[in-house]
């Protein structure tokens, strides 16, 4: 359900997500192929655009056939658009933008990113595919007539640019995960690291404390060992008292 404005509302879900920013996209550029810096703004911060972002190929809004020629002249023309000089008036959008711009192009010159972006593409391309013959092959077996709405040329499209979005939110999703696992990993290493580090500095400081006291332990050990000597040698031996003689009586 759309919010006021058109916006899509909180309950809305991922699907209705898609289409009406599909929809506004659309219209947009049929309204003006070459949209101006304003429309190129609110595109690229259009909400969710950090998952629609995802696409590189989308964020330059060229295909992913085009030559890197193409690709140069593209990211000109829109970097140009965006950019926060050209929009005075709205600099931190036209940055975040620009930020967008710039990024999608250093992915789309790095061969193992493009390499991914486009895999991605023909994954969506290929489950949409799937599922039309999926669909055509349940209708044949209900005797049905074997059109689905994705036999529409605009209807494929719109169903592949869903399934690409979502394909690339999912990695997103798992990259996001990945990396904070890393991080937790990483964090715990470095704590069981500054552990070990301490109680082995616990250790040397024990040790060096017994070196330093080492003397003053056998020193002390021989005056006590002097002192039960000495003891031992001035005690005097044990007298015992002796009993009184008896008288013996004279007789008269």
């Amino acid at each position: 359900m759309a919010a006021a404005g058109g916006e899509p509302s909180a309950q809305s879900g991922p699907d209705d997500l898609f289409n009406h920013f599909y929809t506004e996209v659309k219209q947009i550029e049929k309204r003006d192929s070459v949209l101006t810096s304003k429309q190129q703004i609110d595109r690229l911060l259009r909400p969710g655009s950090s998952y629609f972002n995802l696409n590189p190929f989308e964020v330059l809004q060229i295909d992913p056939e085009a030559t890197d020629e193409e690709l140069k002249k593209r990211f000109r023309a829109l970097s140009i658009l965006v950019h926060p000089d050209k929009n005075q008036d709205d600099p931190d959008r036209a940055q975040l933008a620009f930020e967008a711009v710039d990024k999608a192009y250093k992915n789309l010159l790095e061969p193992e990113q493009k390499k991914r972006a486009v895999d991605v593409i023909q994954a969506g391309r290929e489950y949409v595919e799937h599922n039309m013959k999926e669909k055509k092959k349940q209708l044949k077996k209900d005797g049905k007539p074997q059109f689905v709405e994705e036999d529409d040329p605009e209807m494929f499209r719109q169903a592949v640019y869903k399934q690409t979005m979502k394909l690339f939110a999912e990695l997103e999703i798992k990259r996001k995960e990945r990396e904070a696992k890393d991080m937790h990993e990483r964090k715990r290493a470095r704590e069981e690291e500054i552990e070990t580090a301490e109680k082995a500095k616990r250790e040397r400081e024990w040790q060096k404390n017994f070196e330093e006291t080492g003397d003053g332990r056998v020193d002390s050990w021989r005056s006590f060992q002097a002192g039960k000597g000495k003891a031992k040698k001035e005690k005097k031996p044990r007298s015992f008292l002796k009993p009184p003689k008896v008288k013996m009586e004279q007789r008269e």
